[in-house]
């Protein structure tokens, strides 16, 4: 298990959350496998309640399994809940770039053409570093809506989604990524709703070629109902 520093200002749940979160997105917490309270305190120098309180939160989007007096037991990538995922970000986030168009500051535009040369950088270098990247230049959307409470319960259920995001990293050759943020931050920039709208609906179209590669490379996590 990956276990990052603790942030500034960071309360020992949410560290916990997150530690528990991107190492299940990463898949260094395989899908199947059984993790306990105690040893993920232990392993985070925190005492078992904060633990607790972030796997109660993860089995709301039903991407752990709390089983009494055995542990929690970490859910296949299930096609289902992945399309839940999904469609949840399809339906906000079409919304928000098109607001984007209205409400984006020429600062928010520099913000979100820096992370664009950064993920360019790293895309081929790094792909940890640039999963999170991608995950930021999303985040900036939201926060130039002022809909952060909506990213929080986005983000949620969007792990399902996110680990097989992570996988297409690793799988798919030809990734076009980059090229799909930066139109977005194009119409964004020309606050061009109708072009943002059908740039991000681009981009999130590209799931079915992903999945049917994923699905064929990593059939040993995916749940039976989704072979």
């Amino acid at each position: 298990m990956i276990v990052p520093p603790k942030n500034p200002n960071e309360t020992n749940r949410e560290y916990a959350f997150r530690v528990i979160s991107m190492n299940i997105i990463s898949l260094d917490i395989e899908p199947g496998s059984m993790i306990g309270e105690q040893e993920i305190a232990n392993v985070l120098g925190l005492s078992r309640t904060p633990v607790h309180e972030a796997l109660l939160e993860l089995s709301k989007s039903k991407i752990v399994d709390i089983l009494p007096q055995k542990g929690c037991l970490v859910s296949m990538i299930d096609s289902d809940l992945i399309r839940e995922a999904r469609f949840l970000r399809i339906t906000v986030e079409t919304a928000l770039v098109e607001d984007a168009c209205e409400m984006a500051k020429e600062a928010d535009i520099n913000e979100l053409e820096e992370n664009l040369q950064l993920q360019e950088f790293y895309l081929s270098k790094d792909t940890d570093k640039f999963f999170n990247l991608d995950n930021e230049f999303h985040k900036t959307i939201y926060r130039i809506c002022n809909k952060m409470q909506c990213y929080y319960m986005v983000n949620l259920m969007s792990i399902h989604f996110d680990r097989v995001r992570n996988l297409s990293l690793h799988s798919v050759k030809d990734l076009k990524i980059v090229s799909d943020h930066h139109a977005i931050c194009d119409a964004i920039k020309a606050k061009d709703p109708v072009a943002a709208r059908a740039a991000f609906q681009k981009h999130m179209a590209r799931f079915e070629l992903d999945w049917n590669i994923i699905s064929r490379e990593y059939k040993q996590y995916i749940s039976d109902g989704s072979k």
